[in-house]
């Protein structure tokens, strides 16, 4: 057959090129095509007649089929003077050789595919415009990068992945400059228009590295974005990893981008785009897009991975505020709590509590919650809390270290140390209770805190009746101690009001949390889980939320010794008497002479410098408690004896025999009390 006809008549452009990409021969329906003449392009090089976006595509497609001797087919984008800037052509492109196989040129066929379906500038101009108001929809890293790839497929990509860094999901800051090529990073999330994922091999969470032949490897050390129009079978880079390049030419992948996520001048990961179904290659102007796509997502995920880090740090800060267990060596209160950080966007919060063991057996709970949120808020809650225990080792009533700290909360909200502070204590509220087991009374006062729960043995359960006095730092009325009797087993909840979240929407949620209260005998600790449910039924809390249960246990009466006395000198001799018999009852005469010593000195400083009535009380718990109260505010002081000084060294005595000593205030007079350690069969705890 004559090779005129078929150039003459083919109805697709067909055209001859040498070894050096010159026009050999070009037929009539590629003159019409691209609108040359082909007297004035045989000869020449490729270049001079095809328009200049369009020539490095080609040129380096003809080069690549020349030198491996395969063909290939695809599509490029074909733009002619006055014609569509956004044509897109279909290409056959073909090696011709010698008798030997040796390439000696290239043939091509091209025909119209009509206009190219990629986003025009009003559509992508829309597309950045819903990034902006889909991307940073909430502040976790990982949800940030699903929003990238939900953004871009299908509208401008067929499978999109987001790889991150390793340590950006948590919230670790970016080594500043340049990113090294084998650097770790993890998968953040992929999206495919199709089931089928190019990438499969390398899931969301997996940690990876690029070879460092590999553009994207490439594109990760120079921060700068990468366009592969037409991708290489034969590309040495796909042969370093030869398990992901089997799922890219599997897929039938032809082009892609890859851009760094860079925000404040540091890259934080890549992004890869790919198509395979739209036929159409990637091009400039698409990359251009991208890159503006790209830049927007890079800095919400840097917004979420600050914030992450500053979340983790609220969180590592409040967790070290929090009690960690129940009181070991009290056994007074059987305690259990929940502690929920609120899940909101909004920070952490400063919820706080602590238990104390205090002077008498008796134990101290707190609650607090400072205004605000954040890192700062945690702060000022561990202020307070430092502050309140202070207080409580003072044996400070309720009412009376609430009016401490209200005091200084005041003064610090007028100190310029905290003239720059987002948060401060002002307007927090505290709650604090202290049961005593001897007595089984409690005790508590609340600075515009919720009142606490009371569960009765019976099973009756209401609000403790508080005076609830202003929230702190803001003055008005003074605070009020109320005390309760509490029969054995009662159950006390102290929480926070993120723990009634929608109490406001549903006037029942405190009926149902007073009603998981109310399950006698369920052990405390599952009591509390089933609390925490029943108040956060619809969800997690939008407020910090903090549950803390006591169950009060009073100590047995053979476990206190009790003795009014005279003031009269003599009677201290009769009262060790009486005391050694006592140790002796209870398997404590190896305690017997420390504890004889103790009380001889604390009976006589009572005699000697307080008012009658005077009263010794000896208890048995994890440790041996001596107190001597009398009707004197007299307070004393442990002092330094000199040499020459008669008196004196009374309770400098005590200090040395006993674990720990102090003075407990009442309304009739005061207390000194001191414990000595004995062995934990001899406590019989």
């Amino acid at each position: 057959m004559d090779l005129d006809v078929l150039f003459a008549q083919a109805p697709v452009g067909l055209a001859v090129y040498d070894s050096a990409l010159r026009a050999l021969r070009v037929n009539a329906a590629l003159e019409r095509l691209c609108r040359i003449e082909a007297d004035q392009v045989v000869g020449k090089p490729i270049g001079e007649f095809f328009p200049a976006r369009d020539i490095a595509r080609l040129t380096e497609l003809l080069r690549t089929v020349l030198e491996t001797g395969r063909p290939v087919a695809t599509t490029v984008p074909l733009a002619v003077t006055g014609g569509d800037p956004d044509r897109v052509c279909s290409l056959s492109t073909f090696p011709l050789c010698d008798s030997s196989g040796r390439p000696m040129g290239v043939a091509t066929a091209i025909s119209a595919m009509g206009g190219r379906p990629r986003p025009a500038r009003r559509e992508g101009l829309t597309l950045l415009e819903t990034a902006t108001t889909r991307i940073g929809s909430t502040l976790e890293v990982v949800r940030t990068a699903e929003e990238l790839c939900e953004v871009a497929v299908p509208r401008l990509a067929d499978f999109v992945a987001v790889d991150l860094l390793e340590g950006i999901d948590r919230g670790e800051e970016p080594l500043p400059g340049p990113v090294e090529r084998a650097t770790l990073l993890r998968r953040a999330a992929i999206l495919s228009r199709t089931a089928h994922a190019p990438e499969a091999t390398h899931p969301v969470g997996e940690l990876m590295t690029f070879h460092p032949s590999t553009p994207y490897a490439q594109c990760l050390a120079s921060g700068q974005p990468l366009l592969i129009p037409v991708l290489d079978q034969d590309a040495s880079w796909l042969a370093q990893d030869p398990t992901r390049a089997a799922k890219i030419l599997g897929a039938g992948i032809h082009s892609l981008m890859t851009v760094p996520l860079r925000a404040r001048e540091t890259t934080l990961g890549l992004a890869h785009f790919y198509r395979w179904q739209l036929p159409q290659p990637f091009e400039p102007d698409d990359l251009a897009l991208v890159h503006d796509l790209v830049a927007r997502a890079a800095v919400c995920i840097d917004n979420a991975r600050r914030y992450t880090r500053e979340h983790h740090d609220a969180l590592t800060l409040q967790h070290s505020l929090l009690v960690r267990g129940a009181v070991p060596t009290r056994s007074s209160l059987e305690t259990a709590h929940r502690c929920l950080p609120a899940r909101t966007r909004a920070g952490v919060g400063g919820d706080w509590f602590d238990i104390l063991p205090l002077s008498g057996a008796r134990v101290g709970l707190i609650v607090g919650d400072v205004t605000g949120r954040g890192i700062q808020s945690v702060a000022c809650a561990g202020r307070l809390r430092t502050a309140m225990r202070t207080l409580a080792a003072l044996d400070f009533t309720p009412d009376e270290a609430l009016a401490h700290i209200d005091a200084r909360v005041r003064q610090a909200a007028d100190d310029d140390l905290f003239a720059d502070q987002e948060a401060t204590s002002l307007g927090s509220t505290c709650l604090y209770a202290i049961y005593d087991p001897v007595t089984g009374r409690c005790s508590a006062a609340s600075a515009g805190h919720v009142p606490p729960i009371v569960v009765r043995p019976g099973g009756a359960a209401g609000l403790l009746p508080l005076s609830v006095g202003p929230p702190l730092g803001l003055g008005g009325l003074p605070f009020e101690t109320t005390e309760t009797r509490l029969p054995d087993g009662s159950l006390l909840a102290l929480y926070t009001n993120g723990l009634l979240h929608g109490l406001q929407h549903d006037p029942d949620g405190l009926m149902h949390l007073l009603h998981a209260l109310t399950e006698p005998g369920r052990p405390l600790d599952d009591l509390c889980q089933a609390a925490v449910e029943a108040a956060l039924d619809e969800g997690p809390p939008t407020d910090d939320a903090i549950l803390l249960l006591a169950r009060t246990r009073s100590l047995e009466a053979d476990r206190v010794a009790t003795w009014d006395l005279p003031a009269e000198p003599e009677v201290v001799a009769r009262t060790r008497a009486r005391a050694s018999r006592q140790l002796t009852v209870w398997g404590l005469a190896e305690e017997a002479p420390s504890a004889e010593l103790v009380i001889s000195e604390l009976v006589t400083n009572a005699i000697r410098y307080g008012r009658s009535p005077i009263q010794l009380r000896l208890i048995r718990e994890h440790t041996l408690i001596c107190e001597v109260s009398d009707a004197s505010h007299t307070s004393p002081h442990l002092r330094q004896a000199t040499s020459d000084d008669e008196g004196g060294r009374g309770l400098f005595m005590v200090a040395q025999f006993a674990d720990a000593w102090g003075t407990r205030y009442t309304p009739t007079g005061k207390t000194i009390w001191a414990e000595l350690t004995i062995t934990p069969s001899a406590a019989g705890l």
